[in-house]
């Protein structure tokens, strides 16, 4: 008698469902990953820009970014005088607002109230309390 050699279908089949038992644990895994990193990310974002907005505070006499005539973005990105015109006197503080990593805005909107629509910009400014927020994609403010 002739031994053969290859696998019989039970042995494939039981390999198939060890396989696919297996993908079912580490697919969910990588989706939680992705939001962690979007997570970390914004985090990242919000403490770096943070951190110019006080820097920006301290040479322009405890004024805000906006309040001297140049736009946030603006005041943050190019440079600006003691007033917080338009000038050469101190800046940049960023090289470019950042992306917002869950909708990828980086446009900033600036007020008192809160944005109430989605998908219409990554941050949010409050000229009055000079808090700096992300905006998600259903509008709610984040951090």
């Amino acid at each position: 008698m002739k031994k053969r050699s290859g696998f019989t279908l039970v042995e494939i089949l039981i390999v198939v469902v060890i396989l696919g038992i297996l993908a079912a644990i580490v697919i969910p895994q990588f989706s939680d990953a992705s939001t962690e990193a979007k997570t970390s990310s914004l985090l990242s974002n919000l403490q770096t820009v943070r951190s110019q907005i006080q820097l920006y505070k301290i040479q322009h006499t405890d004024a805000l970014p906006g309040a001297g005539g140049a736009s946030f973005a603006a005041a943050l990105t190019g440079q600006t005088d003691v007033a917080g015109a338009v000038g050469t006197d101190y800046g940049p503080y960023l090289q470019a607002i950042p992306k917002n990593p869950f909708n990828d805005l980086s446009t900033v909107t600036e007020g008192t109230t809160n944005p109430t629509e989605a998908g219409t910009t990554g941050w949010f400014f409050n000229t009055s309390t000079g808090e700096f927020l992300a905006v998600d994609s259903v509008a709610h403010l984040a951090m």
